[in-house]
């Protein structure tokens, strides 16, 4: 009887050997092929606005990447408008001289609206939009031919909501790079 007493203690104590011989087991395991592929070291940040964001050190100059990080591909307009602020132009600059030093992309401009008003004058005015930064960007040397625009109205919103703050995230042109020119 005074064996079956023990017997509770020995397992588990005979358990926790073999947990312990199994984690010296798997420590001394060699790892080559996983530190092959572990991260490259990251870039010694400066504390400057213009560091690269983590994870973004190793992006190419000149992709589509380098593109949307460093010039943006976004512009907004106001509420019923067309026009380009001076915000959207400075945005519009920084494309402008990005697409000139790397004149192997294509560009699709494409106009947004919010629901201000009915859906053809929505798309009508995104179709405006789109054509304003065509437009603006030609005439900072960007080649027409490698760009052309469609206004989608109101479809693909980014938020569908009523306040103010958030409808302005609907009117907007995006600039998107490509290889090749797609169905308008």
């Amino acid at each position: 009887m005074r064996n079956i007493a023990l017997m509770p203690v020995t397992i588990g104590y005979a358990a926790r050997l073999v947990a312990a011989a199994m984690l010296l087991a798997l420590t001394a395991c060699t790892t080559p092929d996983i530190a092959s592929v572990e991260e490259p070291a990251a870039v010694p940040m400066t504390g400057q606005t213009n560091d690269p964001a983590p994870g973004f050190e190793n992006v190419k100059v000149g992709s589509e990447e380098d593109f949307i990080l460093n010039v943006g591909r976004r512009i907004y307009f106001a509420q019923d408008s067309a026009a380009l602020d001076s915000v959207a132009k400075a945005t519009l600059d920084s494309q402008a001289a990005w697409l000139n030093s790397n004149p192997n992309w294509l560009l699709k401009l494409q106009g947004f609206a919010d629901d201000s008003g009915s859906a053809s004058t929505m798309e009508t005015l995104s179709q405006k939009r789109a054509d304003a930064a065509m437009v603006y960007l030609a005439s900072k040397g960007v080649d027409a031919g490698r760009m052309w625009a469609k206004g989608y109205g109101m479809d693909r919103e980014v938020r569908d909501c009523e306040d103010r703050s958030c409808k302005v995230q609907n009117r907007r042109v995006v600039v998107n790079l490509r290889t090749q020119r797609d169905g308008v």
